[in-house]
């Protein structure tokens, strides 16, 4: 297996055709046809279904890409870094669910350097989309959170996609609600209490699976529920429609703003957050630097 194959295999996946990718290779339709089959007698593995209409990836294929377009990925950098001399953008990514405190830890990070230095991106998403963007690269880390309900589940789940989960703090379950909210006052809250109260939840997509969600009490009958797919709209129908959610305890005024606040709800809950990572993989600088600021947040865990 080569650099020149793995080459081969990316431009040919990203065309949809082995003519196509030839002319971009600048090399005979019969020579990569020829250099990427001797890559699949080697490896064992069927990367390309050939078509009348061109060429799919096989499953097995996919996994293999990912592979591929990590190795070639590291050995570019490595090539500007030590050939080339070039200076290289320090690159990190994180996949969250929508915790504030995960963006500001981001903040923090991204404060560190110049905006000349680094190519970041952080991306607020589906319980499942985080766990795929790990697997796939697309991520370093994902934040999420597990509990006595969807511990089992999704250690599996992580399992099946070689992902590691490590837990950064423990805290409570609250409640999450505007300061304008009729309930405002309350000392601590039960579900019983927010019967009259629309519970506002985060959309998991296509894949409602109860221990995807990422609020706990998933599976309890809520007479009124929401289903949001972004922060700023669940803020909004906290506001608007007198809307709750369940959360960590943990805000964020500086970005947030002051206009909600959390009271404990009676529960034996436990949340459980941490971060997913690729399993045998080693934690990046930046990496280690974002977890740092993840577990500073831990001070404002309440008790």
């Amino acid at each position: 297996m080569t650099l020149q194959q793995l080459t081969y295999c990316i431009a040919v996946a990203d065309s949809d055709s082995i003519n196509h990718a030839a002319l971009s290779l600048f090399i005979s339709q019969s020579s990569l046809s020829t250099s990427i089959r001797k890559l699949e007698q080697e490896i064992g593995v069927t990367i390309f279904r050939r078509t009348t209409r061109g060429v799919k990836v096989t499953p097995e294929g996919e996994e293999f890409l990912l592979y591929a377009r990590q190795i070639l990925n590291q050995y570019r950098l490595a090539e500007e870094k030590y050939i080339e001399k070039k200076e290289v953008k320090k690159s990190f990514s994180v996949s969250s669910q929508h915790y504030t405190f995960a963006v500001k830890a981001f903040i923090e990070l991204a404060r560190q350097f110049s905006i000349d230095q680094y190519s970041f991106g952080i991306y607020e998403c589906k319980t499942a989309e985080i766990i795929e963007n790990v697997r796939s690269y697309k991520s370093e880390l994902g934040v999420l959170y597990i509990d006595d309900f969807n511990r089992d589940i999704l250690m599996k789940l992580l399992d099946e996609n070689e992902l590691d989960f490590t837990e950064l703090f423990r805290c409570r379950t609250y409640v999450f609600l505007a300061k304008s909210h009729p309930l405002s006052d309350r000392e601590s809250l039960s579900l019983e209490d927010l019967g009259a109260y629309p519970c506002l939840s985060f959309d998991q997509g296509q894949n409602q699976a109860f221990y995807l969600s990422e609020e706990v009490y998933s599976t309890y009958h809520y007479r009124q529920i929401i289903k949001a797919s972004d922060r700023a709209t669940l803020l909004n129908l906290m506001i608007g429609l007198n809307g709750y959610t369940l959360c960590s305890g943990i805000l964020c005024e500086e970005l947030n703003g002051t206009d909600y606040q959390v009271i404990p709800l009676r529960s034996d809950k436990i949340m459980h957050i941490g971060y997913i990572s690729r399993r045998g993989s080693m934690i990046t600088d930046l990496g280690r630097i974002y977890i740092e600021e993840l577990k500073k947040c831990s001070s404002d865990v309440l008790p």
